[in-house]
């Protein structure tokens, strides 16, 4: 009898010990704030207007697309992001910045794409990891210049040529 007893406290204790775990991991993967998914979906947006900047070689507007994504990135409140989202985040957003106040610093449109490909890949890593996009994010491959880029629709529109190959490129990953 006390061996019985003994062996249903310990099939007890392992059934508690294992639902008390995946309430850990359920937790740990919770959805983000909402303003947090907002701040990242402004941060995007004003990534798309330094694309189309870019596509239209305006090295000006570019520049100044740039220093509206470092605003929308300084918004960003990390304190609100769950501790995973958190630990995704922060290894990308020191060079999604650096990347973005080198485009940020100079009106020459060609410097300024030669950082657009990290940016684009920095911030797609942080897109898809934190799964918090509203609306369909389309990652494009440009074959002459071997970078990518990000758009908010499928159809090409190059950055890294402009008028010259526009339409040069395809979609490699969508993010839905």
């Amino acid at each position: 009898m006390k061996k019985a007893f003994v062996f249903f406290l310990l099939i007890f204790h392992s059934l508690f010990i294992i639902s008390h775990a995946r309430t850990n991991i359920l937790l740990s993967y919770s959805p983000a704030n909402t303003d947090v998914k907002a701040q990242i979906n402004a941060l995007l947006a004003n990534y798309y207007g330094m694309k189309d900047a870019l596509v239209a070689t305006d090295g000006k507007a570019t520049q100044q697309k740039a220093n509206d994504f470092l605003k929308a990135f300084a918004q960003i409140d990390m304190a609100k992001m769950t501790k995973e989202q958190h630990n995704l985040y922060m290894p990308l957003a020191s060079k999604i910045k650096s990347e973005a106040e080198a485009i940020a610093k100079t009106p020459d449109a060609e410097q300024q794409r030669t950082h657009f490909n990290d940016l684009s890949n920095n911030l797609f890593a942080v897109i898809k990891a934190l799964k918090i996009n509203e609306k369909p994010v389309y990652q494009q491959y440009c074959p002459m210049k071997k970078a990518y880029w990000l758009s908010d629709n499928s159809a090409i529109k190059n950055p890294y040529y402009g008028k010259m190959m526009l339409t040069c490129g395809k979609v490699t990953e969508t993010l839905q």
